[in-house]
């Protein structure tokens, strides 16, 4: 092997191990951001109240930001996963639907919901007698984000399952339940329906940022 071949193999290393920590920080970035606002903005409340109407009056520009960031950031990760999965079960569809969930991130953050509920304060209780076209196209960004997120926990599962890693299929599948329970209770209108929400889609972000992180030490 040749000197220049050693070193652009390094080369194509790093890169991927770049591409998987961004994957690797996604959760840290979009908890740590949320987390912060839900216990400082006035008038929030997780158990009514999603964390994207955090994007909402004049301090939304933090919670688009952290849209905007954390997709991109899973973007970049699936790029990462593609290359360490590829030719392997899963190594197709995997990083595609990651790469759909971090998309419909970017249009989240873009597409803002509307005030509502009393948040930000000075809103009106209840929701919106209408909703705008922005909002619409938020709840369909989050809708396709989220179904993309559990299906890539599914195929995770599947990939874990044929490496013969049980305990990594079984954990891969619950983050794709935990999405769609969550998600599930909150469109049924259930009590705290947006903290089971928040809940289920963090989980799942959680368990791909340890899948990625397990990627890379590998990479």
């Amino acid at each position: 092997m040749t000197a220049t071949t050693v070193a652009t193999t390094t080369g194509t290393s790093v890169s991927t191990r770049t591409l998987l920590t961004a994957a690797v920080a996604t959760t840290p970035v979009w908890a740590l951001v949320s987390l912060a606002q839900v216990f400082t903005r006035d008038g929030f409340d997780l158990t009514r109240h999603p964390l994207s109407a955090l994007a909402t009056g004049s301090l939304g520009w933090i919670q688009i930001a952290n849209f905007l960031v954390v997709g991109a950031l899973m973007i970049a990760g699936s790029f990462g996963l593609r290359r360490v999965l590829s030719g392997k079960p899963g190594g197709t569809w995997a990083p595609r639907l990651l790469m759909v969930n971090g998309i419909g991130m970017l249009a989240a953050g873009v597409f803002v919901m509307d005030p509502a509920d009393g948040f930000p304060v000075g809103t009106p209780a209840g929701m919106p007698a209408a909703m705008s076209w922005h909002s619409i196209l938020h709840m369909a960004s989050g809708s396709v984000s989220f179904i993309a997120l559990a299906a890539a926990g599914f195929v995770l599962g599947r990939h874990f399952s044929r490496a013969g890693a049980r305990g990594l299929a079984i954990a891969s599948r619950f983050a794709g339940v935990a999405v769609i329970v969550g998600n599930g209770w909150a469109m049924t209108g259930g009590r705290a329906g947006s903290l089971t929400l928040a809940v289920g889609v963090t989980t799942a972000m959680a368990w791909i940022s340890l899948v990625a992180a397990r990627l890379r030490k590998s990479a």
